[in-house]
């Protein structure tokens, strides 16, 4: 009686986490390296069939827009959007029958996503140590010109990880890079009954390889206002709505400042190569 009961337990838990899961994790990102970290929260959403890790600001901005939208309301105030703005724009969206992890992010007006070419090489640590209340064990690899360190558990029925991590035999509960940089921390757990579907509303949908992606990225940095007129449409659709011709020139100015300035605060990318 007492096996049948340990089985019946176990058969529930698979049971439970069958189900579609959030991990809610802290992110601590160094982009400007004369600033202090940002932080902000991130989610990990997954199903039986994937995961998608993307940032909790870009779920509550996409929703206030596509509200909008739906109302035809084309006209809301930018300013109204600030409190959305983030550092994770990205989403990843990893296919657990294909082991493939897409990366997708917006340059200017249109949608970009790239399958990752690179593998996670990692070495298994013999230190443990108990996080919350996670039994984990620690790894390590290097990926994309940064050392990290990862604390992975077993406790949890899933081989993933925030960000584009994954490959250790169990659900990574913290990752840091050496230089401490960069850092995802697990905080909350919860189950959810649909992952969210980032397919761009408007723009187009471009798939590439990964170094065509940085090359675009690259020239979007550099002169912003004219990646947007060479997609057509994309500056009005930014600024949000039709805009006043007295003040667009005005308008025009202070947003490509802001997005130099972006580009030149990022000067710390998670990615270095």
């Amino acid at each position: 009686m007492k096996k049948i009961g340990i089985l019946f337990l176990g058969l529930i838990s698979a049971f439970s986490f069958s189900q579609n899961t959030r991990f809610v994790y802290q992110v601590s990102m160094k982009t400007d390296s004369t600033a202090a970290p940002k932080i902000e929260n991130a989610y990990l959403d997954i199903s039986t069939e994937k995961s998608i890790f993307y940032g909790e600001k870009r779920m509550k901005r996409d929703s206030t827009i596509r509200q909008a939208m739906e109302n035809r309301n084309f006209n809301f105030d930018r300013n109204s959007m600030e409190q959305f703005r983030t550092a994770i724009t990205y989403s990843i969206e990893k296919n657990h029958a294909t082991k493939t992890i897409s990366y997708k992010d917006r340059i200017a007006r249109d949608q970009y996503w790239y399958d990752e070419d690179r593998t996670f090489n990692w070495k298994i640590l013999p230190e443990t140590v108990k996080i919350g209340e996670y039994e984990t064990q620690k790894a390590e690899t290097t990926f994309a010109g940064r050392k990290w360190f990862a604390w992975f558990t077993q406790d949890l029925p899933f081989i993933d990880g925030p960000y584009k991590f994954s490959g250790l035999p169990g659900l990574i509960v913290k990752v840091e890079d050496e230089k401490g940089d960069y850092s995802f921390d697990l905080k909350e757990t919860k189950k959810i009954a649909e992952l969210p579907n980032f397919e761009s509303r408007f723009g187009n949908n471009i798939k590439v390889k990964r170094s065509e992606f940085l090359k675009q990225q690259e020239k979007f940095n550099k002169d912003p206002m004219s990646f947007f007129q060479n997609q057509g449409g994309g500056f009005a659709m930014r600024m949000g709505g039709n805009q006043n011709p007295q003040n667009e020139a005005e308008r025009r100015k202070m947003m490509e400042e802001r997005l130099k300035e972006e580009a030149k605060a990022n000067n710390n990318p998670l990615e270095k190569n």
